[in-house]
């Protein structure tokens, strides 16, 4: 059970989360596609396995606060982790973090500090608080994440699923890292993985493109939870070894596939986890002659229907309730 704790003062963070066949995503590709559903996380994303992970890791150490710079997805599993543990946590956000962020990081009863104009300015604030019993989270970049995050794929091989591919959408890296670590632990070697983004958050499929991770001058678009200017040195790494395909999609087709999938499976996600979607529901994916395929569904707070209503009338007119 998520929060609880053992008689070795092992507290579990996160939840084995439910593995569904989803026969819509199927019939479209011609193979079996399951959605591995980490939105059902206790934080909301499968950002919970790896923080939770860490979280776990710094208090054993001794660590008396945890600190976070994100006012995304990072951030709310790092407010969850600390309540969890009755340790106090302070999360610098910048002013672009919308006020729905904040209140959810209250809610988890987070200190939350509004500073800067970028993250990176909010980063420097925080970093700049951080005492020698402090545990500070990067929302990507950390080993202690890419191992707890490899756990979605021992959960998916404990299910009896031994995928013929990955599907999952890039921001950071770091899903990328832990599902590249679990499946490795897995004997999973040869399992490509598809790495989808967004024209406008394209920081991966650059760094493939440059040799090496590159800082883009910008990003823009519907996909805010992948919008890393640079990618971590790690998914850059991995795919010097591993079968890696990058594929982008538009802002649309991320967004129409998150009405898609609301429409076949009664689920709403946000347009990050929309991007991979859109990877069979536009048509981006030749998935013939595989048996199964994975599609990981890492979640995120940014998904009231309110909101991506008004991305998909701003690109097709207004849309009718659901």
């Amino acid at each position: 059970m998520c929060g609880s704790q053992d008689k070795g003062n092992h507290v579990s963070f996160s939840i084995h989360t439910p593995l569904i066949e989803s026969l819509p995503l199927s019939n479209i590709c011609g193979t079996r596609v399951f959605a591995k559903m980490d939105a059902l996380q206790p934080s909301g994303s499968f950002k919970m396995r790896g923080i939770g992970y860490a979280a776990q890791h710094y208090a054993t150490q001794g660590a008396k606060r945890l600190i976070s710079s994100s006012g995304g997805n990072a951030g709310l599993a790092v407010a969850y982790a600390g309540r969890t543990l009755g340790l106090p946590v302070l999360v610098v956000v910048p002013e672009t973090t919308p006020q729905r962020a904040i209140d959810l990081l209250q809610q988890e009863k987070a200190d939350v500090i509004v500073h800067g104009t970028s993250w990176v300015e909010a980063n420097a604030l925080a970093q700049s608080k951080r005492t020698e019993t402090d545990a500070f989270f990067h929302p990507f970049d950390d080993p202690l994440l890419w191992e707890g995050h490899a756990s979605m794929i021992d959960e998916v091989v404990a299910d009896g699923l031994r995928p013929d591919a990955v599907i999952l959408s890039v921001g950071g890296g770091g899903l990328l890292a832990g599902v590249h670590h679990g499946l490795i632990r897995n004997g999973l070697n040869t399992t490509p993985i598809l790495a989808l983004e967004t024209h406008g958050m394209a920081s991966y499929h650059a760094a493939l493109n440059a040799g090496g991770p590159v800082t883009l001058d910008a990003v823009s678009g519907v996909a805010t939870s992948l919008g890393a200017k640079q990618v971590c040195q790690q998914a850059y790494d991995i795919a010097q070894t591993h079968d890696i395909r990058s594929v982008l999609v538009s802002d649309k087709e991320a967004v129409d596939a998150c009405f898609s999938f609301l429409s076949d499976h009664r689920i709403l996600v946000e347009p990050a986890c929309g991007s991979a979607l859109a990877a069979i529901y536009a048509g981006y994916v030749d998935l013939r002659g595989l048996q199964n395929v994975t599609m990981i569904h890492r979640g995120g707070y940014k998904t009231p229907i309110e909101t991506i209503k008004q991305l998909r009338d701003s690109f097709d007119g207004p849309l009718c309730d659901y």
